[in-house]
This record gives C-alpha cells, sequence and structure tokens, in this order.
C-alpha cells in the first residue's frame, strides 16, 4: 500500500496468532453492529438535548456543565477499560455496557422531567458505559483488522457516524411529529442496547491485546503512559475529539440561538455535520493507502478550520449548513486513525489504545463547560472558535501518527 499508511498483510498475519476466528465476515459484521449502535444511542440523546436544556431552563454554561457529568463518566471508566477488556474481553465488556447504557439513557429520558440531578446522575453512568465500551470495541476492531491484512478502522468509525446520522434524523422527525423526548429515548436506546448485546456474540478473541513475551516480562499498564509516540497520539486524538464532540453537542444549539432557526432546522445542521463525517471515514481508508496518515490528516485540519470559520461568522443559516459540512469532513479521520496508531503494534495494542482513548476523553471533560461558559459571554458560534486552536496544534502534531516500522516481533 502507498504512503505508508498501513502495514502490509503479511505483517498483519505474522502479527497475530494462527488461531482461526470461525467467521470473520460475522465477526466484522458484529464489530459494525456495535460501532453503529453506539452512535444511534449517542445521537438520540444529543438531537434532544435543546428540549431537555428548555424543560431544564438551563443556560448555556450551565447546560455544560450537565454535559460534563457524561465526560466524568468516561474519563473514569477509561483508565479502567484496559484492565476490564483484558480481565473479561471485548465481547463481554461491550454486552454489559450496552445493557448499562440502555439504563442510564432511559434514566436521563425520565429523570429530566423530576429536575437536574437525574439527568446528571444519568449521564456520568452513560459515559463510564460509553468509554468501557469505546475501548473494548476498538480493542476488538484492531484485531480484526489486524486479521484482514488492511485498514478498515476509519470504515468502523464510518459504521458509529452512520448511526448518529440515522439517530439525527430520526431524532428530527420524532421532534418534526411532537414525540416526547421520553418515548423517544427509550424506544431507541432500549432497541439499540438489545441489538448490541446479540450481535457481540459474534466477537472473536482479542488477539490484538495478546503479546509472546513472558508473563513476567510483560510491561506494566503505567509504561505505556511513559511512551512519547503515544503521549503524542493522545494529544493529537484529543484535538479531533475536541473539534468532534463540539460539533455533536453544539451545533444544533448555536443554530437555534443564534441563527434563529427552528428546532427542527437545528437538528438537520446536526445531521448534516454527522453525514460529512460518515462520508469523510467511509472514503478515507483509500485516500490513507494513497498518500499517508500525515498528509490527509493535516489537509482535514485545514478544511475543518475552514467549516468552523464559517460557522462562527457565518451571516445566514445556508452559510452555516456549509460550515457545518465541512467541519464535519475535517473532523472525520483523526479519531479512529489515531486509533489504528495506536494499535501498530499488535502486541502492545490495548493498552495503547486505552492511554490514547484517556486522552482523547479529556476533550469531553472540558470542551461542554468551556464553550458553554464562553456562549454566555458571547455567542456559541463564537465560542466553538476555542476548537479552532487544537486544530492548529493538531497540524504540528499529525507527524507522530507515521507508522511503525514492520520490526521484528519481540520474543
Amino acid at each position: 500500500m502507498r504512503g505508508g499508511a498501513a502495514r502490509s498483510a503479511s505483517d498483519y498475519r505474522h502479527a497475530v496468532t494462527t488461531t482461526a476466528v470461525p467467521d470473520l465476515r460475522a465477526t466484522t459484521r458484529a464489530v459494525y453492529l456495535a460501532f453503529i449502535f453506539l452512535g444511534v444511542a449517542m445521537a438520540s440523546f444529543a438531537a434532544r438535548i435543546p428540549q431537555i436544556r428548555d424543560e431544564l431552563d438551563l443556560t448555556p454554561s450551565r447546560l455544560g456543565l450537565v454535559l460534563l457529568a457524561a465526560a466524568i463518566g468516561s474519563i473514569t471508566s477509561l483508565p479502567l477499560a484496559g484492565h476490564i477488556v483484558g480481565r473479561f474481553g471485548s465481547r463481554h465488556t461491550v454486552a454489559v455496557m450496552a445493557v448499562v447504557l440502555g439504563l442510564s439513557l432511559s434514566a436521563v429520558a425520565v429523570g429530566y422531567r423530576f429536575g437536574v440531578v437525574p439527568v446528571v446522575t444519568g449521564l456520568y453512568v452513560y459515559g463510564f458505559a460509553t468509554g468501557a465500551w469505546d475501548v473494548a470495541m476498538n480493542v476488538q476492531g484492531a484485531a480484526v483488522e489486524q486479521r484482514l491484512g488492511r485498514a478498515i478502522m476509519p470504515r468502523f468509525h464510518a459504521g458509529y457516524s452512520i448511526g448518529t446520522v440515522a439517530g439525527a434524523l430520526l431524532g428530527a422527525g420524532a421532534v418534526a411529529a411532537g414525540i416526547s423526548v421520553t418515548w423517544h429515548m427509550v424506544i431507541m436506546i432500549v432497541a439499540s442496547a438489545a441489538i448490541v448485546t446479540v450481535a457481540v456474540q459474534k466477537f472473536g478473541p482479542d488477539q490484538a491485546a495478546q503479546d509472546d513475551s513472558p508473563a513476567g516480562e510483560r510491561p506494566s499498564a503505567l509504561t505505556f503512559w511513559r511512551e512519547p509516540r503515544t503521549l503524542l497520539i493522545g494529544v493529537f486524538v484529543l484535538a479531533f475529539a475536541f473539534t468532534e464532540g463540539a460539533g455533536i453537542d453544539w451545533i444544533s444549539v448555536a443554530m437555534i440561538d443564534d441563527y434563529g432557526t427552528s428546532a427542527g432546522t437545528g437538528t438537520l445542521a446536526f445531521a448534516v455535520f454527522l453525514a460529512a463525517m460518515t462520508i469523510g471515514r467511509w472514503y478515507g481508508p483509500g485516500l490513507l493507502d494513497r498518500y499517508g496518515r500525515v498528509m490527509v490528516l493535516r489537509a482535514l485540519a485545514v478544511i475543518g478550520l475552514a467549516g468552523l470559520l464559517l460557522f462562527a461568522f457565518g451571516s445566514h443559516p445556508v452559510v452555516a449548513f456549509a460550515g457545518a459540512l465541512l467541519w464535519g469532513i475535517g473532523a472525520s479521520l483523526g479519531f479512529p486513525v489515531g486509533m489504528s496508531a495506536a494499535a501498530d503494534d499488535p502486541a502492545k495494542a490495548a493498552p495503547r489504545v486505552g492511554v490514547v482513548a484517556s486522552i482523547g476523553y479529556i476533550a469531553f471533560l472540558g470542551g461542554p463547560p468551556l464553550i458553554g461558559f464562553l456562549g454566555d459571554h458571547m455567542t456559541v458560534s463564537r465560542g466553538l472558535l476555542a476548537v479552532a486552536a487544537l486544530l492548529v496544534v493538531s497540524i504540528t502534531l499529525s507527524s507522530a501518527l507515521k507508522p511503525l516500522p514492520p520490526a521484528p516481533l519481540e520474543r
């Protein structure tokens, strides 16, 4: 493959054990479903944030603090996720967390009618479940990628984006049809959890988490927190996670508050952003194979910056829609390619993915309150310019994602 974007099939096949997965196609489909329905669940909640905000009478800064609960939950779970996956496997981790996520968001869907406390509590548990689910499905996705011998991780993340688009469009339809937040969210979340719980039974072994070192020689988890390349990849992923998360949390609110659109139009702008991310992730592997990770990611960062500027300074909703489109394309590949870069060495994929995901999720911890605070002092749209600074940082860090050379396996 050209551009050094992916390791050769022989490297991947040599890097994993020879234990056969009964049906690799079924495993691949199961991973897609895990990504897709996490996206559906997330977007089903995100699409109703404006209505929940109105019911609770929250200012932008207070809304940011409420959304912070989910980020805190994720940050709590991520340092534990590597151990959880190592102990129970990605299959059981995703299955259990799907049930926990379903219960937590159902509690939010009912609890928002009674006040902020049930929402904050539900969002914390939702964030915890999301963090562990995310790491587990990325570890399984890395194992599938290595077995296939070609880049597929961005397409798994495209599956997540497809789920978010579907969830956002269904959310827009629910808003237009006057369906209550409670009924809409409970039906979507419970169905998503049920489908995933069944689908993950086709997961294969987490071979990406195995290595050939004697048990006494395996490095501790703290070792991976001291690796310069892993830390740089983590900061890079943080920048793109902030870019992605800001769009998910704030585009619909900014369209309603700053551009004066209806709730349905705001949700459609959110859907445009998600659709653009999906397109970028689906077609991204071809660009990565041809031009390499560094060049593609730098170009996407520039595109994302252009979109943010259009969205922040546009004078008409049409301009904001164009900005959301470019913003989504620019944000599309940073997170999945960061996960692939962390998993370049199959023997150390799980702990490195855990470190990178932990750093990246800090964006979801600090992003909502930061933009909410700025929204109170200017506008939400202008507050989103904080994302631009991190995109500039990501351009300088992109060289850290160069693929590792196909060095001999450690024995």
